[in-house]
């Protein structure tokens, strides 16, 4: 049992060096869709994890800064390599998926239904470079781990999860400011963000006991609530100012 597991593992890590698997990803659209939606998700739920890893790079040197975040991304990336490959042998397990799923919508009940403390209080004691990078690297894998687990809701491709991810950490990194900026104007995107990750986590579950959702349903779901929440936010600016 556990060298046919073993050999399952090789064989989804070894599909990460296969030219072949990489072009049908590439060259298939369907497989886009599902990268974006990883994308989306991953900058909802980390552009603010974005701004308190450089708050904690903020005592160091300007140059330093850089490096530390550049080794934080090479460890993220790391990371998402192991748990991919891991995890695509895992999650075939009903029990497994069941599990991860309740954690997932343990995850959404907890951020929309338990009031958030200190969250603007994040500081930084100031550490020497390389303990700098380390705790860097830990909090890069912690943010990463809910994304992760709710990337293996959406799709079990080895190289549709790994470039979601690397998408994902390139995006949070680079763009965090606007997608920080876009929540300030439309602030119902965070509890979107939510509402997206109890999605999959009801398809996960529901995946572990047999029933499985079809891509055009599953898609058609994630993207009336991605678009729904823009209508919401106009519904009630409306209303406010009708009000005022």
């Amino acid at each position: 049992m556990f060298m046919e597991f073993l050999q399952e593992t090789l064989n989804h890590f070894g599909t990460f060096f296969s030219l072949d698997a990489l072009e049908q990803v590439l060259f298939n659209p369907a497989n886009w869709g599902i990268i974006g939606t990883l994308v989306i998700i991953e900058g909802l739920l980390s552009a603010d994890n974005a701004l308190v890893l450089a708050m904690m790079v903020k005592h160091l040197p300007e140059e330093q800064r850089k490096k530390a975040l550049f080794y934080g991304i090479i460890g993220a990336y790391f990371f998402r390599f192991l748990v991919i490959g891991l995890g695509v042998s895992l999650i075939h397990i009903g029990w497994i998926k069941i599990v991860c799923g309740h954690y997932l919508l343990l995850l959404v009940l907890q951020n929309l239904f338990q009031k958030k403390e200190d969250d603007d209080e994040i500081s930084a004691k100031k550490m020497g470079f390389w303990r700098t990078v380390l705790t860097v690297e830990l909090v890069d894998i912690t943010f990463s781990f809910d994304s992760v687990l709710a990337a293996f809701g959406v799709s079990n491709q080895e190289w549709v999860l790994l470039l979601g991810g690397i998408l994902g950490i390139l995006m949070m990194r680079g763009v965090a400011k606007l997608f920080l900026a876009l929540i300030d104007k439309v602030p119902e995107l965070e509890t979107t963000a939510f509402l997206l990750i109890g999605v999959i986590g009801i398809k996960m579950i529901a995946s572990g006991f047999g029933f499985h959702m079809g891509n055009v349903l599953f898609f058609s779901i994630l993207i009336t609530i991605f678009f729904g929440t823009f209508l919401v936010h106009w519904l009630r600016t409306s209303g406010n100012k009708t009000v005022g």
